[in-house]
């Protein structure tokens, strides 16, 4: 019998712990961002039914990148390959004991059986963002708003990415001033406008050749309807530059996949090339709550992974640095009462310092060097002398740096 194979699933990841510490670091930027808004975080089980995904999403995706199977019980199960399905649902079950609006944000994992390449795995992590219960406006100012505000919470500048706005309105208006009006035949547009990025001008306009053209109708908005909805996209650009975010432009080539999408659609992209794909995506969909009954609920969000996101923050050199889920490695020499030693962590701990504390019969070299090899910022060693002096010495492994500091304010010294 041959061993097991040590490396994960094709498209998954381990995290390791100095992964899963910058991971973390990086989501918990996101948390406090969001949080600052008055967003909630909620959660749920990656298993949903089949049917949520097939009545409202991207066929391509239901078709040829959900992991789908019959359980036991001969139920039809998806792993949830996106969240907003599942966050409908959970409206539509308790839409009478909530309290509108709703600002909710869920970070987890979600599933797609696609080829692995730069910026996306078969599993990853993503955050979506919603606000619910507010119909176009506001709500969808805000919701760019903080699209806009994530990437500058790691501190990039508006050099380093776009966001591009469109309306599935005007598309919509559009397609029916150039006589395209059979749902049929939008969707097949809509597809091919979705896919047109990944393909050259010369091939989108093979397949346009001899069809109704909807871009010249919103690029000449002689349409009254069509001139009606262009106009509220470029009032709403203008008051997201009014509000300093200069890097917002109109792109009536953004349709985005789901079929769900009624109002507008936007998308962040990365200004440097070696990112070629959408960073964030998302817009309004406000008859999605309504498939489980019920009126319509009016709807905003956006959605963005950890995979394509980190690779943006990398090249930007924008990663949380020197992130560790450690603030202090507490040494002990050969002398040391072990039973000193715990309590003092203890009362460390105690005031929320992350104390990693040495077991070992390491040398004291042994245990610095330790501690650096494990990212911890700060070191004590901590025997009989320093049991009984109302003092301790902390070395910060940066530096190389020592400071004597009272035992009272180590754990403030630590903490900053």
């Amino acid at each position: 019998m041959s061993d097991l194979e040590t490396e994960p699933l094709k498209g998954t990841r381990d995290f390791y712990p100095s992964v899963m510490a910058e991971r973390k670091a990086m989501f918990g930027v996101i948390r406090r961002l969001l949080e600052s808004y008055g967003y909630e975080e909620y959660d749920a089980s990656p298993l949903e039914r089949s049917e949520l995904y097939e009545r409202k999403g991207n066929e391509e995706i239901i078709r040829e990148q959900t992991y789908s199977f019959e359980d036991r019980g001969g139920r039809r199960i998806t792993l949830r390959p996106e969240m907003t399905p599942t966050l409908a649902r959970m409206v539509a079950a308790k839409k009478r004991e909530l309290t509108f609006p709703l600002r909710w944000f869920s970070i987890g994992n979600r599933f797609r059986y696609e080829r692995p390449q730069r910026g996306r795995t078969r599993e990853f992590y993503q955050t979506d963002i919603d606000f619910i219960g507010l119909p176009e406006g506001k709500a969808d100012i805000e919701i760019l708003t903080l699209a806009y505000s994530v990437p500058c919470a790691f501190g990039a500048t508006e050099k380093d990415f776009s966001i591009r706005v469109n309306s599935r309105a005007l598309l919509s208006k559009a397609c029916a001033s150039v006589g395209l009006t059979d749902k049929e035949g939008v969707s097949e547009y809509w597809q091919l406008l979705d896919r047109k990025s990944k393909m050259s001008k010369e091939e989108f306009e093979k397949l346009q050749e001899g069809k109704p053209d909807p871009l010249r109708a919103i690029e000449e908005a002689t349409d009254p309807a069509v001139k009606e909805e262009k106009e509220k996209v470029l009032a709403m650009i203008e008051t997201l530059r009014e509000k300093g975010m200069t890097n917002v432009s109109f792109d009536p080539e953004i349709v985005r996949g789901f079929d769900y999408y009624t109002g507008i659609v936007f998308e962040i992209y990365d200004e440097n090339p070696v990112n070629a794909r959408a960073l964030f995506g998302g817009g309004r969909y406000d008859g999605l709550v309504s498939m489980f009954g019920g009126d319509p609920i009016p709807a905003v969000g956006f959605a963005f992974g950890d995979v394509v996101f980190r690779d943006f923050l990398e090249t930007h050199d924008l990663l949380p640095k020197n992130v560790s889920s450690i603030d202090l490695y507490l040494g002990t020499p050969e002398e040391a009462p072990l039973s000193l030693v715990e309590e003092f962590a203890a009362s460390l701990r105690e005031k929320g310092v992350r104390v990693f504390l040495n077991l070992t019969e390491k040398s004291l070299g042994d245990q610095v060097k330790e501690a650096d090899r494990r990212g911890a910022p700060f070191f004590i060693a901590y025997g009989k002398d320093e049991a009984e002096s109302t003092t301790v010495k902390i070395k910060t492994l940066a530096t190389h740096s020592e400071e004597a500091v009272e035992k009272s304010a180590v754990a403030a010294y630590i903490l900053g």
